[in-house]
This record gives C-alpha cells, sequence and structure tokens, in this order.
C-alpha cells in the first residue's frame, strides 16, 4: 500500500499534461498504437486514457490507465474464460505472471482474464510509460495465442 501524500492539483496536472503529451507522440510515432481516447466520465480525482494497441496474435486489445491520487494503475482485458482445460490455463497464466515485472494476470468480472498493474504516479516519466507499454504488449502477445489453444483447444481440432 502507497502511503505517500495524495498528488496535488499541480502534481495531477503535470502528470495528466506528461501522459497526454507522450500519447500524442505515441500514437503519431508507434505504429502499435491506433488511437486514444480520454474517458470524460470519470471522478475529479481521477483521469483516464483508453489506448487501442494493434497486436499481431491479438489483433487488437484496449489499455485503459487510470490516474489516481497516489497511483497510476493500467489494465487490459485479455480474453473470456476458458471453456475447457482450466487447470492447465491457469497454470500457463500463472507461469507467465513470474516472469512478468509490474503487471499481472487476474480473474475479472464473469471470470474473464485481465492483465492489470499500477506503480506510483509520482514515477511516471516517458521512460516509465515506455515500459508500462512494452511490458503490456509483450505480455498479451505472449500469451493470447498458448492460453487460447489450451483454454478453446477443442475449437482448434477439426
Amino acid at each position: 500500500m502507497d502511503e505517500s501524500p495524495p498528488l496535488s492539483a499541480e502534481e495531477q496536472d503535470r502528470l495528466v499534461a506528461l501522459i497526454d503529451a507522450w500519447l500524442g507522440r505515441q500514437v503519431l510515432e508507434n505504429p502499435v498504437l491506433a488511437a486514444v481516447d480520454r474517458d470524460p466520465d470519470v471522478g475529479p480525482s481521477e483521469q483516464r486514457w483508453h489506448v487501442r494497441v494493434m497486436g499481431e496474435e491479438k489483433d487488437t486489445f484496449t489499455l485503459r490507465f487510470t490516474l489516481r491520487q497516489r497511483m497510476l494503475h493500467y489494465e487490459t482485458y485479455v480474453m473470456p474464460a476458458p471453456e475447457e482445460n482450466h487447470g492447465a490455463f491457469f497454470e500457463h497464466l500463472l507461469r507467465r505472471n513470474r516472469k512478468l515485472v509490474g503487471a499481472t494476470f487476474c480473474i475479472g468480472e464473469e471470470e474473464a482474464v485481465f492483465l492489470v498493474g499500477a506503480v506510483p504516479a509520482r514515477s511516471v516519466d516517458d521512460a516509465e510509460l515506455d515500459r508500462l507499454l512494452g511490458t503490456l504488449w509483450a505480455a498479451v502477445e505472449q500469451c493470447f495465442g498458448p492460453a487460447t489453444r489450451i483454454g478453446f483447444s477443442s475449437r482448434f481440432t477439426n
């Protein structure tokens, strides 16, 4: 649990501007990013961005970045709950978790698989945002194909 003081209004404004600028550059320069949208429906102490990402194994996925009083939270929906081979499916994800830094596969709404994490807001800079984007993209790309073949294997057999 982060016990640092909440961001001041000035610190939050600076971080929002930093994230906006970074995302603006990324959407222009990085072919992996397809679109960026700001969510206007969050409270005054939060800011949220939806980042549409192009993949290879998984065609597209959306990263959600949420800046709160102390932390920058991030998450993406990876896939629905497995239809079969539940033990092997979740073992695969747990083994993948061990190799990840700053993100974790977890079960969310309707038993779906999400990739989530958070970093202290005061640690956010361009390099940290680059690392987060790379980590999340690589984790989804590396796990999606194998996890799909395990959890939905009967769909792949003739």
